[in-house]
Formats: C-alpha cells, sequence, structure tokens
C-alpha cells in the first residue's frame, strides 16, 4: 500500500499579511520596470519584479526576517540552504542580536559564501549539495537546542516570501500572472496564498531542478537529481509538501526550462537592462522569453526576478 503524500502546512493571507506589518519597517520594496512585450517577441504587458535589489540579494530576506521575529530564541538560529537562504538568516539574525549558524553545500558559489560570512554568519561548508547540507544542519541543530530556519517548508518562512506578493498587487493592480522561479516552493507558496485566486501564480522549474513536476507525475514528492546553471539556488533535491499540495490543487502545469534559455533570458536582462540576475533569478523570464509559457495577448504578466548573487557579467 503506497503512503499518503505529505501533507501541507496550513497558511493564510491574513498570516502573509501579519508578516508583512513585522517585516515592513526592514525589508526593501523593491522596484516594478516595465518591458515592452515585443522586446521579448509576447503579445503580453511584461512587468519585472526587481528583488534582486532587496536586503542580502534575494527574496529569501523576507522569510528569513520573519522566521527570526518569530523565533523568540537567545540561543541563535541555524539554517540550510543553497546560499541564498543562508545569508538571508546570518543578515536577520545579525539585526536582531543573534548568532546564525549555516550549513552550505561545496556547489555554493564562493560569493554566496563571502556574502554569509559577510553578514556575520558562521558557514559550515558541507562536502556535496543541498540534501547533504541537510543532513549535516539538522541534526546539529537539534544536538545544540538552536531554532532551524527551513528555507522553504515553515510557515513563517513562506509569508515572509509572501508580501512580495502584497507589494505587486500595489504595483501591478492588473496583474493577470505572476511568474515565479520554483526551488522548494517557498516563494510560489506564500505568493499562492498571498494572491491567487485572483492572479494565477506559476511557477517555473529548470529542466535539471524539476522537482515539482516530478512530483506531480509521481502524485507526491519525491526526491530528483539536479544539476545546471541554477542548481546552487534552485537545487534542493525534493519540493515542498505545500508547494506540491497547493500546485495540484490548482492542476498547475509547471513550465520547464532549459540551462540554454536561462542563459539566454540572463544575459538580456544584463545587455537590455543593466539588471544583473544570477541564473536562478532568470528561470521565471526564462520561461515568457522561451516559449514554455504563454501569455495570452494583451494580459499583463509579472515577472519576479528573484536573485542577483552571482558576479559573472553574461
Amino acid at each position: 500500500m503506497t503512503d499518503a503524500p505529505p501533507q501541507a502546512l496550513h497558511l493564510t493571507r491574513s498570516d502573509v499579511e501579519a508578516a508583512h506589518e513585522r517585516v515592513r519597517p526592514v525589508v526593501r520594496r523593491t522596484p516594478v520596470v516595465e518591458i515592452d512585450g515585443d522586446e521579448i517577441g509576447v503579445a503580453a504587458r511584461v512587468v519585472l519584479k526587481l528583488e534582486l535589489l532587496q536586503h542580502t540579494g534575494s527574496f529569501k530576506a523576507r522569510g528569513a526576517l520573519n522566521s527570526v521575529l518569530r523565533a523568540g530564541t537567545e540561543r541563535g538560529v541555524a539554517a540550510v540552504s543553497g546560499g541564498n537562504h543562508a545569508a538571508a538568516v546570518a543578515w536577520a539574525a545579525t539585526r536582531a542580536g543573534l548568532d546564525a549558524d549555516v550549513f552550505v553545500p561545496s556547489t555554493a558559489t564562493p560569493e554566496k559564501i563571502e556574502r554569509i560570512r559577510g553578514y556575520g554568519g558562521r558557514a559550515h561548508i558541507v562536502e556535496g549539495g543541498v540534501p547533504d547540507a541537510f543532513a549535516a544542519g539538522v541534526p546539529w541543530a537539534a544536538e545544540h537546542g538552536v531554532h532551524l530556519i527551513h528555507p522553504f517548508e515553515q510557515v513563517d518562512t513562506m509569508c515572509g516570501q509572501g508580501t512580495l506578493g502584497l507589494e505587486l498587487e500595489e504595483q501591478v493592480p492588473d496583474a493577470d500572472a505572476v511568474l515565479v522561479a520554483c526551488g522548494g516552493g517557498g516563494l510560489y507558496s506564500g505568493l499562492r496564498t498571498a494572491i491567487a485566486p485572483a492572479v494565477h501564480v506559476v511557477p517555473v522549474e529548470p529542466q535539471r531542478c524539476a522537482n515539482l513536476h516530478a512530483a506531480l507525475a509521481a502524485g507526491r514528492p519525491v526526491p530528483v537529481e539536479v544539476g545546471g546553471v541554477a542548481a546552487d539556488s534552485l537545487g534542493p533535491a525534493e519540493i515542498g509538501a505545500t508547494a506540491f499540495q497547493l500546485a495540484r490543487a490548482d492542476g498547475i502545469e509547471v513550465p520547464l526550462v532549459s540551462d540554454d534559455d536561462i542563459v539566454a533570458a540572463r544575459r538580456w536582462l544584463w545587455q537590455r537592462c543593466r539588471v544583473l540576475a544570477e541564473p536562478g533569478g532568470c528561470t521565471a523570464l526564462a520561461a515568457l522569453m522561451s516559449g514554455a509559457y504563454v501569455a495570452a495577448p494583451g494580459a499583463v504578466v509579472a515577472v519576479v526576478v528573484s536573485g542577483g548573487n552571482n558576479p559573472t557579467i553574461p
């Protein structure tokens, strides 16, 4: 007999609104930039949400700050991630006067590891990928009695990420859809909770980090092999239960993009907009540019450019 799929965590728009009030005095209200859809070969109005201008260079600052403020601990906090979440937790903990021990895989870019240390975090480098970092970080936090801030499958994290959606409601009130890169699913879950069903939230994955796509095909989250240009930010081996259940309930078909699609979108952002995003941060735009997601003519599509922690100019 097959085990039942894991249950989603319960979160509501009211939870996101409460997180918004909590973090709004600190996080940046990141700007939006409208581009002509003809520039990228689509018949829609396209608005970029430049979340790479957020503290620590990604949307992760929102969930990390909300989680730290809600942790209620004096022992410090711990985190596991490919780099962006870890830097965000280090930043948020330092603001709160707490220690932060963060576990990152050896595949994390040197830039991200340096940023973690620059924000005051103790970086524990674990040989291997994100699953290996989890295998080291989770028992360490339990042994030391330190609150572990999960990068995606935690209510406070997801609600913090969802505050981006409340900003978008004000900045792009006529949006029909929002495209967002999906790694573990925390940003997708928070956005979907905040603004759906009024706005269609579309999770986009790289072909080589397609854990949500695989989960929907299997009927439950399953581990997948991850790799490619966006693995350092979108590389959890298994999608979070909450994102899986929400996507399944909505009948989502996940657009998949190739590494070449991501690189092309990243190059276009730099050459045409002078926006230097990391590959994972370009994944949502890649879906629109490649045709993996087809917008209806005349639709208004918001695209989250979610991170910029990569120093290499394409």
